[in-house]
């Protein structure tokens, strides 16, 4: 299900993207929708290697994360980069975000199971940077009010990469700071965490009502802990418990 949410949501991204452009009659539209493609596509390959040579399997989670942190970063440079530069962004988005994924949950100890802050923040982040590095001179004239086209580091532009890392530095501490007094209001007003019980059993019941997986339950711990997971099915138990005798032998 995740797998075809994360393609579902790739699909979605030719919408804004290309759509950015404002118009089918800008013909740059195609040189977006082909972007968008290459830098997922990286991403997505350039995360499963990276998965594949530090714990030797190529992880399907991460490799979506991956596509999905190619598909970020090459939002804001789309329209003024190359091909090449599209697959160099993605890859590096790709492999970004696995880093940043264990150092949010090992070193930040922020609880973040989707990896959203990683695949939107770090590699949103990226993404704009990678504007005022890979921007190649052909389009944009006239943005902004602007004359010239857009045209970053790599192509003879520093102002282009050091207007990019302001805007970078401003949403970050913008967005911090709003965020931290609006969710210090909503924890003073409605509380923000729920009980410890809670927490170990999941919110399904206690918020919706209802299981999101029915398939599993929650039974008491052998060894006196609180509670453990397992499947319900009574058709697993054998295979199960047969697949624990060598090891105990």
């Amino acid at each position: 299900m995740a797998i075809t949410g994360a393609f579902i949501l790739a699909f979605g991204w030719f919408g804004f993207n290309a759509g950015s452009t404002l118009a089918g009659t800008d013909l740059r539209i195609g040189v977006v929708a082909v972007n968008t493609m290459l830098a997922s596509a990286s991403g997505a390959i350039a995360a499963m290697f990276y998965m594949w040579a530090r714990f030797g399997k190529p992880d399907p989670s991460m490799a979506m994360n991956g596509m999905l942190a190619g598909l970020v970063a090459i939002t804001a440079p789309c329209a003024f980069v190359n091909s090449v530069s599209a697959f160099i962004i993605g890859a590096l988005a790709g492999v970004l975000v696995c880093v940043s994924v264990f150092f949010v949950e090992r070193r930040l100890k922020a609880d973040d199971p989707v990896g959203a802050i990683s695949v939107h923040g770090t590699c949103g982040a990226w993404g704009v940077l990678s504007l005022g590095l890979f921007a190649d001179g052909t389009y944009g004239d006239g943005f902004n009010g602007v004359t010239g086209t857009v045209r970053g580091l790599f192509y003879g532009d520093a102002g282009q990469f050091a207007a990019q890392v302001i805007g970078t530095a401003t949403n970050v501490v913008f967005i911090f700071a709003a965020s931290w007094a609006f969710f210090k209001v909503c924890d003073m007003v409605m509380g923000l965490r729920v009980a410890p019980e809670v927490e170990i059993e999941g919110l399904d019941i206690p918020e919706m009502g209802a299981l999101a997986y029915p398939d599993f339950s929650l039974v008491p711990s052998h060894s006196g802990g609180p509670l453990s997971s397992q499947m319900s099915s009574p058709r697993l138990e054998p295979a199960y418990s047969a697949s624990k005798k060598p090891q105990t032998a």
